[in-house]
């Protein structure tokens, strides 16, 4: 068992306050984890939303670049200026240093968003899962470490599986804003599998394509979501890791019955109801 080490109160509460606003999924999760292991997830969630929320605060790609190599310095020790200046930084740190989290997994994490910074579509489904495997993956994973680092490992394929159900629900519910930046998460071959590009599924002319599109989008998370529940079980100390993926299987469903639609309707269920799936899944450990 890691010896905990808190990070100190101000940072624990500002990584907490902060993902209140940014992640209030992983918010709630947190505060259904164990209350000694909380301070470090909700560092670690932190850091992950900062990432995560990069191309929405930034104009042009470069100073989204310059964003994220902040972060990687901080990990391989190259930062300038004081890192406990950063809460969430502070905390990220006192999470890696105590829970001997590998640093190349969160590098790896950072260099797979220098992709949310550009337009590009993936080219295919095993791009996309590459891509969700080295974020949302990683996050579990990671997670599961602080949680309980002797149990981690044997959860690590449902980790995986989940991961990408995870990104694709995610990628779904933001569509509405990607199509404002012009963005695309869905990999070209599922576009080009249903007869459409880049350019005519942003545009949604043809909103039969363009549901038949979704639809197989959403089924590729919902195959992912199917093996990760049929993985190996998660062990019962690492399963709060697994809270937020509690949310996916609604998401991906309400996006094959809306196709098209999801451009304007809403695909996340009120707070509410997401907070008692989350208690739910705290209480059946079933995700």
């Amino acid at each position: 068992m890691a010896s905990t080490t808190n990070p100190p109160a101000p940072s624990q509460d500002i990584c907490l306050s902060m993902l209140r606003e940014l992640d209030r999924d992983r918010y709630l999760a947190c505060l259904l984890s164990p209350a000694d292991r909380r301070p470090h997830l909700a560092a670690l969630y932190a850091f992950n939303a900062e990432i995560a929320r990069v191309r929405g605060v930034v104009r042009e790609p470069l100073p989204g670049e310059i964003r994220l190599q902040w972060w990687r310095d901080l990990l391989e020790g190259n930062a300038q200026g004081e890192s406990t200046g950063n809460p969430v930084a502070a905390g990220l740190l006192t999470a890696v240093e105590t829970f001997n989290l590998p640093r190349q997994t969160l590098v790896n994490m950072i260099e797979a968003r220098i992709m949310d910074l550009y337009d590009d579509p993936l080219p295919d489904r095993n791009s996309f899962e590459g891509y969700a495997g080295e974020t949302a993956s990683a996050l579990i994973q990671l997670a599961s470490l602080i949680l309980s680092p002797e149990d981690a490992a044997k959860s690590a394929e449902a980790a995986g599986h989940a991961g990408v159900a995870q990104a694709v629900a995610g990628a779904l519910l933001l569509m509405p804003i990607h199509r404002s930046r012009h963005q695309v998460y869905l990999p070209l071959d599922i576009l080009s599998a249903t007869g459409l590009d880049r350019d005519s599924f942003l545009k949604a002319d043809d909103r039969a394509r363009v549901s038949a599109a979704v639809e197989a989008f959403a089924g590729l998370g919902q195959e992912h979501l199917v093996k990760a529940c049929k993985a190996a079980p998660v062990p019962p100390s690492v399963f709060p890791a697994y809270l937020p993926v509690s949310l996916v299987e609604s998401v991906l469903k309400r996006a094959s019955r809306l196709g098209a639609a999801v451009y304007e309707q809403p695909l996340q269920a009120p707070q509410w109801r997401r907070q008692l799936v989350l208690l739910k899944a705290s209480i059946t450990r079933r995700f």
